[in-house]
C-alpha cells in the first residue's frame, strides 16, 4: 500500500512537473524553498490569539514578519494571513458586512465571475440577494454606464470586482465613488491577478477605491494554496477580530511560512515577473489568433492579464478541446482559460510562446496525432526545469 501511494505521487510529479505545458491559470508552481517551507515542522503545530499555546514565538514572529511583507507588497493598511483559502478569504470579507438580505453584487458566473459568491456559493449560503453587474461580454468588461444605473436602483452592502475569467482590470476607479456614497462596501476579489498587483503590472484595488482586497495565493500570485486579505484600517481590524474563532482555527502555519517566502520572493522579482506574464499572455493570444483559433477581444489586444480565452461556443465543445489538448500533454481547462503564470515561472518568454500556439494549433486545428506532439512538449518542458523569479 505504502509503495502504491509513494508510486503514484511520484508518477503525478513527473508527468504534471516535468513533462506538461501547464497553462491553468489559476495554477502555478512555487519555488524550491518555499515549497521546502509547506514540510517543515510548523505542519503538526497550533498557535492561538489568546496565546492558549506555549511554544509559538517563532511562529508568532513568522506571522509579524509576513504581515508587514504583505503590506509592502500591496500597501495595505492591514494584513491577514490565515485565511485558508481564497474562498474563505471571501467569506469572511463578505460574512464580516453583511447580514440576510442585503444586496451583494459582484460579476454573475455567466459572465466569467466566480460561482462561489454566487446563489449556490456564499450569497445562497448568508441568505444574500446576488445582483450581477452589467456586463459586456464582446469587451469581457463590466459595463460602466449601466452598472452605476443598478447601483443606485439595488443599493448593494457590498459591490465585489474580480473574476475568474478577467483578463482586463475592472472599473473600480470608475465605480467605487458612486457604490460608497450609496453605502457599499468595496471588495476585490484578485484570486487570478494578486501576481500581477503585487508585481505593480495590472491594476491597484487598494488605491482605486476598494476598501478591501483578498482571494487565492497560488494563482499568478505564486505562493502556497491559500488565501489572503488586504484591507483598509477601518474594515481590516474588524475582520482580524472576527476571523477566529469563527472562520479559522489552526491556520497552517507552515503555509504561513511558505507563504511569507513566497511574499518576500514577490518583493524583490514581481514587477520583472509580472510583466513577463502579461507579456507571454498578449504574445500566446497574438500567434493563436494568427493560426485563426478564436481567441476573445482582438480589438483590445486580447488581454491585460495572465489568461487568454478562446471562445468555442460553448462547455461541451469546450471539453472536447481540452480532453485532444491533454492527450498531447498540454493542460487547460474546460472553458477554455489559458493562462502564463507557471511556464513563465520556469522561464518561458515570447520565443516559447510562439512554439506552444503552434503545438496548440496543430492539435486542435490539424489534428495531428497527439503522441507526436506529446514527445515535442516533453522536450520543451525539458529546457525549462529551473524555477525563475526566486532567491538562488
Amino acid at each position: 500500500m505504502i509503495s502504491e501511494i509513494l508510486a503514484l505521487v511520484e508518477k503525478h510529479e513527473n508527468w504534471r512537473g516535468k513533462e506538461c505545458l501547464n497553462l491553468i491559470p489559476s495554477e502555478n508552481i512555487m519555488s524550491p524553498a518555499v515549497r521546502g517551507l509547506l514540510s517543515s515542522e510548523l505542519g503538526r503545530r497550533y498557535t492561538a490569539r489568546e496565546r492558549f499555546y506555549m511554544g509559538t514565538r517563532f511562529m508568532d514572529e513568522i506571522e509579524e514578519f509576513g504581515e508587514e511583507l504583505a503590506k509592502d507588497v500591496f500597501g495595505a493598511e492591514t494584513v491577514d494571513l490565515r485565511p485558508l483559502s481564497g474562498h474563505v478569504a471571501d467569506m469572511i470579507f463578505v460574512a464580516c458586512f453583511s447580514k440576510p438580505s442585503d444586496v451583494l453584487m459582484c460579476v454573475s458566473p455567466d459572465d466569467g465571475g466566480y460561482p462561489g459568491l454566487w446563489d449556490d456559493g456564499l450569497a445562497g449560503l448568508l441568505g444574500l440577494k446576488a445582483v450581477p453587474l452589467p456586463f459586456l461580454k464582446e469587451s469581457m468588461n463590466i459595463d460602466v454606464g449601466k452598472a452605476e444605473e443598478t447601483i443606485k436602483r439595488f443599493k448593494p452592502k457590498i459591490l465585489i470586482f474580480g473574476a475568474s475569467l478577467i483578463t482586463f482590470p475592472h472599473p473600480v476607479k470608475e465605480l467605487a465613488s458612486i457604490t460608497r456614497e450609496n453605502d457599499a462596501l468595496v471588495g476585490f476579489d484578485g484570486s487570478h491577478v494578486l501576481g500581477l498587483i503585487a508585481g505593480k503590472q495590472f491594476q491597484d484595488p487598494l488605491r482605486e477605491g476598494a476598501h478591501a482586497l483578498f482571494g487565492s495565493t497560488h494563482k499568478s500570485f505564486f505562493g502556497p494554496q491559500g488565501g489572503i486579505i488586504l484591507a483598509d484600517k477601518e474594515h481590516g481590524e474588524v475582520i482580524k477580530t472576527k476571523i477566529y474563532p469563527r472562520f479559522v482555527d489552526n491556520a497552517h502555519w507552515n503555509r504561513i511560512a511558505a507563504l511569507t517566502l513566497a511574499l518576500a520572493e514577490m518583493k524583490e522579482f514581481g514587477k520583472e515577473y509580472a510583466g513577463q506574464v502579461i507579456r507571454n499572455a498578449k504574445a500566446l493570444a497574438k500567434n493563436l489568433h494568427s493560426y485563426g483559433l478564436p481567441v476573445k477581444c482582438p480589438h483590445l489586444g486580447f488581454t491585460e492579464s495572465h489568461q487568454l480565452i478562446l471562445d468555442f461556443g460553448g462547455y461541451e465543445r469546450g471539453r472536447e478541446i481540452a480532453q485532444k489538448l491533454q492527450q498531447a500533454n498540454i493542460i487547460v481547462d474546460c472553458v477554455i482559460r489559458i493562462g502564463t503564470c507557471e511556464i513563465t515561472r520556469r522561464g518561458m518568454r515570447e520565443g516559447e510562446m510562439a512554439k506552444i500556439a503552434e503545438l496548440i494549433k496543430r492539435t486542435v486545428l490539424d489534428g495531428e496525432n497527439p503522441e507526436k506532439i506529446k514527445g515535442e512538449v516533453a522536450r520543451l518542458c525539458s529546457e525549462f526545469q529551473d524555477i525563475q523569479y526566486c532567491f538562488k
